[in-house]
């Protein structure tokens, strides 16, 4: 049937499009992640590019047996039940309201919250990078309680700076360029999700957790400044 998942999709002239989802889903999405993170560990003979979205992973290259040997791969075991790869939890430093996040207490009202609580929430929320897309490195983060399933707004905001945080349904977005956009700015971080001058250039990957603490708008620029590794502040440990 053609909405029964996982299925895999030719996309393009060279591409395979497996698919584990056509809605937002946490289980579907934790196993595309997984099974992407298995193609590049062994991949398919010919295979030139891997990538995974909210809930597919794009398949690049390979030969006429590549469906087949997805296909088997599909069947081999659960893949939402899999180990996630190896992976980060980010502590990012955010400034919350005011000019950093001038649409805070529209957000607020429509979650049903005041802006503290709303601010406790969001900071105190710890998500997984669902994807990385629109910009180098930027990601899409979730999932966030039904409350926060915010519509994007009917009109464009012209602007909002690298390292904003904006959030609509179920997810938040930290910018990681200057960009219009139509979900609500919620807040700002000093995060550079591309910086070619680091080691390691995008600091994200998909399965990677996140928190952003709520600093002052003083004390979000005194750690970016003082931080040497140019993560806007943000630290980070291993997860198992």
């Amino acid at each position: 049937m053609a909405d029964r998942f996982p299925r895999i999709d030719p996309l393009g002239e060279d591409a395979l499009l497996v698919r584990f989802t056509d809605v937002l889903n946490d289980e579907a999405n934790r196993a595309a992640v997984a099974f992407r993170a298995a193609l590049d560990a062994d991949p398919p003979e010919g295979v030139e590019e891997t990538a995974s979205s909210l809930g597919s992973v794009l398949v690049r290259g390979g030969g006429d047996g590549l469906e087949a040997d997805l296909g088997a791969r599909l069947a081999a075991q659960d893949w939402a039940a899999v180990s996630p790869p190896p992976r980060r939890l980010w502590r990012v430093p955010c400034a919350y309201g005011g000019a950093d996040g001038p649409q805070l207490a529209e957000a607020s009202a429509m979650a049903g919250l005041d802006k503290d609580a709303a601010v406790a929430a969001l900071s105190g929320a710890r998500l997984r990078v669902l994807a990385l897309g629109f910009a180098p490195g930027m990601p899409y983060l979730g999932i966030l309680p039904p409350q926060w399933d915010l519509p994007r707004q009917t009109d464009l905001t012209p602007k909002v700076p690298e390292g904003a945080l904006v959030v609509a349904v179920r997810q938040l977005v930290l910018f990681g360029t200057e960009a219009p956009t139509g979900w609500r700015q919620v807040g700002r971080t000093a995060f550079p999700c591309f910086e070619p001058g680091r080691a390691r250039p995008i600091a994200l990957a998909p399965g990677d957790e996140m928190t952003f603490p709520a600093v002052s708008p003083a004390e979000l620029e005194d750690r970016a400044a003082a931080d040497p590794d140019r993560h806007g502040g943000a630290t980070w440990e291993r997860l198992s």
